[in-house]
């Protein structure tokens, strides 16, 4: 069972993999975690992702109020809190601006085309969200149609949001996200795609069904929600 100080050691190690990998740049992006007792512990405002100590993290309640850290929450928390709201299942949340696969997002194409066996069984498709304004809640209100059913949405004209059942979860699909808009890109670049047949993609759902029920059975990492330790 993970401490609460296991979690901030998690975010701040990922948060630099995000940065070292070019999916963020700057002060970009957001992390979190969900801990015990209604708390979410979260990445700060303003900070690099690859500069962040353990005690730049903060916690926020379930209506995005910093209960616990000397900074301000991230702008985009509203993201993170309907996620974890609409999402019983999801421990952890990536928001980043992976080049590539904002690219998409910039163009108004989704990645939707079930071009590689291991993005189908991973992800599905991954699809395109309206246009919010970022740190407002209209950002929240543009992905929630499709946060019930996928892991991986593309934030039009902004970048990208995943979840997953831990933090270290959501953070591999945001790299399968943008390899998969590599591959789509270089797909483009050729002037031709061969999609899997329907046929195909349903057996690779049915793999993936397969999966998440294996998965489901597995008992969750769940934090103790025990103060930090020095």
């Amino acid at each position: 069972m993970k401490t609460e100080l296991d979690h901030r050691r998690e975010i701040v190690r990922l948060g630099r993999m995000l940065h070292d990998r070019f999916l963020v740049s700057a002060t970009d992006g957001n992390l979190s975690v969900k801990l015990a007792e209604e708390r979410i512990l979260a990445t700060p405002t303003g900070m690099s992702k690859g500069m962040m100590s353990e005690d730049d993290l903060v916690i926020v309640d379930r209506r995005g109020t910093v209960v616990d850290g000397a900074r301000n929450v991230s702008s985009e928390i509203g993201i993170h809190l309907l996620i974890y709201r609409l999402r019983p299942d999801v421990g952890g949340i990536v928001h980043a601006h992976p080049p590539t696969a904002t690219g998409f997002a910039a163009a108004g194409l989704a990645l939707d085309q079930p071009l590689v066996s291991e993005v189908v069984i991973n992800l599905g498709g991954i699809p395109l969200a309206l246009y919010g304004t970022p740190g407002t809640p209209e950002l929240a209100a543009s992905i929630e149609p499709l946060v019930p059913m996928h892991d991986a949405i593309l934030l039009a004209n902004h970048g990208a949001v995943t979840c997953g059942r831990d933090l270290l979860n959501a953070f591999l699909k945001m790299e399968t996200v943008e390899h998969f808009a590599r591959i789509a890109l270089t797909t483009h670049l050729l002037g031709r795609q061969c999609p899997l047949t329907d046929e195909q993609t349903r057996r690779l759902a049915e793999v993936r069904d397969r999966y998440l029920a294996g998965a489901a059975e597995r008992p969750l990492e769940k934090s103790s929600g025990e103060p930090r330790s020095r």
